[in-house]
């Protein structure tokens, strides 16, 4: 059994492994940042720590989602950077049974290879997210990882 967090974005259920959450936070204080990518929202601290927030919404359906009420912040952690990613209503740790995740055709697609597959349940399907591949496709996280470690640098 593997353990998932799930959530909202748009219309849809999604979830994250479990092991690369580090915390799920109320969304405030985003210091904006001019000139990023549209997916960006700014900056903030968590922990001490300066993350990029990125607004999901944007990500998978081009709708900005930082005028809406009730927002999270998912802090994720990946090999290379933690993000905050902006969701709606994460409600809920699910243990996914072995084998109630499938490979859908349209994870090859070369737009959306960050999602790792189907938890096909019961009464509803959940979208797998891989955290990982979901930061490397992104346009423009490179630099924005790279704004990020020079301020961690500046910082100490």
């Amino acid at each position: 059994m593997t353990k998932v967090v799930v959530f909202h974005a748009g219309r849809e259920e999604y979830a994250l492994p479990i092991e690369q959450v580090v915390s799920i936070e109320k969304l405030e204080g985003i210091n904006p940042i001019p000139h990023l990518p549209s997916y960006v929202l700014g900056l903030v601290k968590v922990r001490n720590e300066l993350i990029p927030v990125l607004d999901l919404s944007s990500i998978l359906y081009d709708q900005r989602s930082d005028n809406e009420e009730g927002l999270f912040l998912l802090v994720i952690h990946t090999e290379t950077l933690q993000a905050g990613l902006v969701v709606k209503e994460a409600k809920e740790i699910l243990e996914v049974p072995e084998g109630a995740v499938t490979d859908a055709g349209l994870l090859a697609y070369s737009r959306t290879r960050y999602f790792d597959g189907v938890i096909n349940l019961e009464d509803r399907m959940i979208t797998k997210i891989d955290p990982e591949v979901l930061i490397e496709s992104l346009e423009g996280m490179k630099e924005i990882r790279d704004y990020v470690y020079e301020q961690k640098i500046s910082q100490n």
